[in-house]
């Protein structure tokens, strides 16, 4: 009994948690759809991953439906996602892949502009904000977003960087058989798309790595410890002109709290010297930001 319900805590952490993973889902789900049934297919556009590939099959065989060679394609990437990612992942990603299949058959909407660049950035931003808010959630829509959360997890690599540079594969098969027109075009979806799935998933979470060098150190970082209420480390260096011995500290803190850090640190030395960088990932159990598969 017990066994089980460790299991059960392991694949759904809670029900609320179920709920709104379901709900990111079928939104992304329908949002993919609708880029893809309302702009792509009828602007012969295409797009990148399994998506795209579904795509250009589709446009040469029109009796093959998108939704099933994008569900065929995905069998042999979900043993990898079994393997390398976790069960969680796995089973998820299924119910992603099902409902983005289910919502090309069954979701038909006619989006017309009258320019093509307006056409390919509207699917872009559409795809991008569908794509996101699925991988927000614990699984994914199978196709590249497996491979791109295995290389996430395993090296860190951005998820849009691997869709990014995997699309670019794409491209190459389009120009050997679409127009140059329909390559560019498809570069414009692809690209922002890509972009707009960075900023979903990531997002708020976004963390900043600050470093602080003032003569007023003990008070800001009481101030941090206290307000912030995050973490400093205190690093003892050396003034390369001035020869003088300098304490520099450094915090990791959310994007969020980047403006009240700025403000503590004004209001109580306007004169130091403050440097902010983003970071890749984080792994803490308090400050981290790493992946939630």
């Amino acid at each position: 009994m017990m066994d089980n319900k460790r299991k059960y805590q392991t694949l759904f952490v809670s029900p609320q948690q179920l709920l709104l993973d379901v709900v990111l889902i079928i939104t992304g789900s329908v949002l993919c759809a609708t880029a893809i049934n309302g702009i792509l297919i009828p602007q012969d556009f295409v797009t990148g991953g399994l998506t795209g590939i579904s795509l250009i099959i589709h446009n040469f065989v029109p009796k093959l439906d998108v939704s099933t060679i994008y569900l065929l394609f995905n069998i042999p990437l979900f043993v990898l996602a079994w393997m390398a990612v976790g069960r969680r992942f796995f089973f998820y990603s299924i119910l992603g892949t099902l409902c983005l299949t289910s919502s090309i058959a069954i979701v038909h909407v006619s989006i017309v502009l009258d320019d093509k660049i307006l056409n390919a950035l509207l699917a872009g931003l559409i795809l991008g904000t569908g794509a996101g808010l699925v991988l927000k959630s614990s699984g994914s829509q199978g196709g590249m977003d497996i491979l791109s959360v295995m290389l996430l997890k395993r090296f860190s690599i951005g998820i849009g960087n691997t869709i990014l540079t995997v699309n670019a594969f794409v491209l190459v098969i389009l120009s050997l058989s679409y127009s140059i027109e329909a390559v560019l075009y498809t570069l414009i979806v692809i690209f922002v798309s890509s972009k707009m799935i960075n900023l979903v998933v990531t997002g708020l979470s976004q963390r900043k790595a600050v470093f602080i060098i003032s003569t007023h150190w003990q008070t800001i970082s009481r101030e941090i410890l206290k307000d912030i209420r995050r973490g400093v480390t205190i690093i003892k260096g050396e003034g390369g002109y001035t020869g003088s011995e300098e304490h520099i500290l450094y915090t990791v803190i959310t994007l969020t709290e980047l403006g009240d850090l700025k403000r503590l640190i004004n209001d109580i030395d306007p004169a130091a010297f403050v440097v902010i960088s983003d970071t890749l990932e984080v792994v803490n159990y308090r400050i981290g930001n790493q992946p939630h598969w």
